[in-house]
């Protein structure tokens, strides 16, 4: 396949129904280099987002001008292997705690935003004793009034993080962090549920689970509510399938932000 490369951080962009995905040989490494050229938003992919990205308009915008898309979902995975294009399944959860782990081995500055108040608090207990050297500027739950954000904002503008992991689920995470994120020079990451995990108020799936590609059957079991949610992945699968086997590859994104023909 005639890809361009994207420069230091080895990243090459693809299109998964549209939507735009990057394929890199080592995605913490993209990452930090995300930070390295001057900050900015990491989104983690999979088969869900996928679909709501092609209707949601703001939402797809946002992908397509984030610095790293990361293929977190086995869906994604599987779509990009029908175009040639071979990469590893990258789970969003497992790449912000290599983040944090990176961040206190060199000083980075650390923000949390999200959950609930009792998953931020377990969370913060658990960092202390696991991750005692971590510069941890900020820790806000995300259970505060519409009156109460702006002065959240004004100061993780005001602190300028190195790093910043967001757990207020999809869209609403990646919207809002696409809002702030371009005056900030750091790395700024949606995680979903993965405070909850972190926090130990819900289970991971296991590893067969991973390896069998059903870690949504294993998610939808622990929380049945979420049903509707995964009425996507079908759909997912079909709008693939009709695309053809080979997608077009998105516009190549620059390392430093940009994109070229």
């Amino acid at each position: 396949m005639d890809i361009t490369s994207t420069g230091p951080r080895d990243q090459r962009r693809f299109q998964v129904l549209g939507v735009p995905v990057d394929a890199c040989r080592d995605v913490t490494a993209a990452a930090i280099g995300v930070h390295a050229d001057g900050g900015g938003q990491i989104v983690t992919l999979n088969a869900e987002m996928s679909m709501a990205a092609r209707a949601n308009h703001r939402l797809g915008a946002v992908i397509a001008d984030a610095d790293l898309v990361v293929p977190d979902g086995a869906g994604v995975v599987w779509a990009l292997r029908l175009q040639g294009v071979r990469v590893r399944r990258s789970p969003g959860i497992e790449l912000a705690w290599e983040l944090l782990s990176y961040a206190e081995a060199h000083g980075w500055s650390v923000a949390l935003v999200g959950a609930a108040p009792q998953v931020m608090e377990r969370l913060c207990d658990r960092l202390v004793v696991e991750r005692p050297e971590l510069r941890l500027v900020l820790a806000q739950h995300g259970y505060l009034s519409e009156e109460d954000w702006p002065q959240l904002e004004a100061n993780l503008c005001e602190l300028n993080p190195d790093l910043v992991l967001v757990a207020l689920g999809v869209p609403r995470q990646e919207l809002w962090v696409q809002s702030l994120k371009a005056s900030q020079t750091g790395v700024w990451m949606g995680v979903g549920g993965s405070f909850d995990v972190w926090a130990g108020l819900k289970e991971r799936a296991p590893k067969w689970a991973s390896r069998f590609q059903v870690e949504w059957l294993y998610r939808l079991c622990q929380e049945p509510s979420r049903w509707r949610r995964y009425l996507a992945l079908p759909q997912f699968v079909w709008a693939v399938l009709l695309s053809g086997s080979r997608q077009k590859p998105a516009k190549q994104k620059q390392a430093t932000g940009r994109t070229t023909e």
